[in-house]
């Protein structure tokens, strides 16, 4: 009876890890949303943001999780950002530290500027907690839609990014 159980666990485990790393969430396309949060972290998240607000496919972008030592002019500079464009559509968020802080800051976000639907863009290994946790938290009735920056992940950061998951749905589930 253990064993059986012990068996089915592990069957569920290697079909779940299968499941998130070989079908990783992909970018969104052309859909427009009124709102687009980048999270900092790995290469690709700001420029895909940033390029969201000036193809016009949202008119407002949070990046969330920005370093409190960045200034808004050394953003500017570094993503060569218009002054124009900084000052009326991104706002850099200092707040979060981690992928549930980045949530609660986007979702503070979102109920201010009472959006109805926002673009989530992170990496594809990350999207699915990142999505998770922002759903928890963001104003009933927001869409969410998932933009993810294509990465070539090592087995490592699936392996600990698919446990980082499955913590996170089991803590939401029976703590939280």
């Amino acid at each position: 009876m253990i064993r059986r159980l012990v068996s089915s666990l592990a069957l569920i485990w290697v079909l779940g890890f299968l499941w998130f790393a070989i079908l990783l969430p992909r970018p969104a396309g052309t859909v427009k949303t009124d709102g687009v949060v980048a999270l900092t972290g790995s290469g690709g998240r700001i420029e895909r943001g940033i390029a969201v607000i000036e193809h016009h496919l949202a008119p407002r972008l949070l990046v969330s999780g920005v370093d409190r030592e960045v200034r808004p002019r050394e953003f500017a500079a570094e993503y060569r950002i218009d002054d124009g464009l900084l000052r009326c559509c991104i706002t850099l968020g200092y707040e979060s530290v981690d992928t549930r802080s980045n949530a609660r800051e986007a979702a503070r976000w979102i109920a201010r500027h009472k959006m109805h639907s926002v673009r989530l863009v992170t990496s594809d290994w990350h999207m699915r907690r990142a999505a998770f946790d922002l759903a928890q938290v963001a104003p009933a009735g927001v869409i969410v839609i998932e933009d993810a920056v294509p990465t070539q992940p090592s087995f490592y950061a699936l392996f600990l990014e698919y446990h980082k998951l499955i913590a996170r749905v089991i803590q939401r589930t029976w703590g939280d």
